[in-house]
């Protein structure tokens, strides 16, 4: 077999990472393949690339200012030296294809491939409304993945295709008894997470922490709490004032971050969540309750549109940010735990809205432009 070497790029938030780890992932179980990440130092892609042992190509760039002003001016001369770092890149290691998931981090490498190189490309984009990087690259993709049907709309390209956001294997082989039991959790009780994305979520994480002990001493509820980062020494503060023996209670478990969301999502039986793509994708996958509250500042309110997409399917409980209060939360989760009736029918319904061959189809369209150079498309 024939040596390929692939760019996978996309950064930022852990929706635009995951899926391109995901890739990258397959791609690398292939002796012959030589996978480099291409993203931004500073973020979040960093971290995990250098967990995994990747080649990481770093680019310098954030996301475009939505008001002309001298940051926008030095906005784009950041772009424009991004765009050159990534021809060099291209250059030096000639990659058969770039893969990239949207968002600022994939735009430099994208362009430069695009304008410049020549170099095919693959897009993925996981949102209801496709960004503004996705659009406006698509039609000189080779090939462009969707996660919802409704985004074809905004996708100008005819070879489009709705796969469902890649995930890692083990979204599909895990057993939900078998995720509570790595987590120490009873099998037989309610496993309630509570997750604002990978960034946290301030106005989510300051209505629940005013409710964990009461779910937890007086309703029996199991809680697995990702506050995000920036988040989590307030939360551990106010915590301590409202449930002074928090830390020895064996049902309750608080984190800044999980790295292995697989377990933890898969170990949950109700899910209180913001509505970005990969979100819902592992939610989908894992036979949860979602109770979404998408955040209301995402660029072209695409969390809103998310949300609103599964609440037409009967899969989720919708709540508005601005409604994310402790008696309205305490309310809902009480009535999901007095309904387990209700609890099974979101779980049945979300689970219907799985792709779990998503990886295996865009794993073989990414092996078809690969190919371009060799053969037509």
């Amino acid at each position: 077999m024939s040596k390929k070497t692939f760019f996978i790029t996309g950064g930022g938030t852990g929706g635009h990472i995951y899926p391109a780890i995901a890739v990258a992932d397959e791609l690398i179980k292939n002796p012959n393949n030589t996978v480099y990440y291409v993203g931004n130092p500073n973020n979040l892609e960093y971290n995990i690339a250098q967990k995994k042992g990747y080649n990481f190509l770093p680019v310098y760039v954030t996301g475009m200012p939505r008001k002309i002003s001298f940051q926008f001016i030095l906005w784009g001369f950041q772009l424009i030296w991004a765009i050159i770092k990534s021809c060099y890149y291209l250059w030096k290691y000639k990659p058969n294809m770039i893969f990239g998931t949207g968002g600022y981090v994939s735009a430099p490498v994208l362009i430069a491939g695009a304008m410049i190189k020549k170099t095919p490309y693959m897009l993925h984009d996981c949102d209801m409304q496709p960004g503004i990087v996705t659009r406006k690259l698509a039609p000189k993709a080779k090939v462009v993945s969707l996660a919802f049907e409704g985004a074809k709309k905004f996708i100008k390209n005819r070879n489009c295709y709705v796969n469902g956001n890649p995930l890692r294997p083990e979204f599909k082989t895990m057993e939900k008894f078998v995720a509570k039991r790595e987590l120490r959790l009873d099998r037989n009780k309610l496993v309630l997470c509570v997750m604002g994305g990978s960034q946290g979520s301030k106005s989510i994480d300051r209505a629940f922490v005013e409710i964990i002990k009461e779910l937890t001493n007086d309703y029996g509820f199991q809680i697995i709490f990702q506050t995000g980062k920036k988040n989590f020494n307030g939360v551990i503060e106010r915590l301590s004032l409202i449930y002074k023996d928090f830390t020895k209670d064996k049902n309750l478990i608080v984190e800044p971050y999980f790295d292995d969301m697989i377990t933890v999502v898969k170990a949950s039986d109700i899910v209180i969540s913001r509505a970005g793509s990969l979100s819902l994708s592992e939610i989908f996958a894992s036979e949860v309750a979602p109770i979404l509250i998408p955040y209301p500042f995402a660029a072209a309110d695409h969390q809103r549109k998310n949300a609103k997409y599964v609440l037409e399917q009967n899969a989720c409980i919708y709540l508005e940010d601005s409604e994310a209060d402790p008696n309205i939360l305490l309310k809902m989760l009480i009535d999901l735990h007095d309904n387990p009736e209700k609890i099974n029918k979101l779980k049945k319904a979300s689970s219907q809205l799985a792709k779990p061959d998503a990886l295996k189809d865009i794993m073989e369209l990414v092996e078809r432009v690969s190919k371009y150079n060799d053969e037509s498309f």
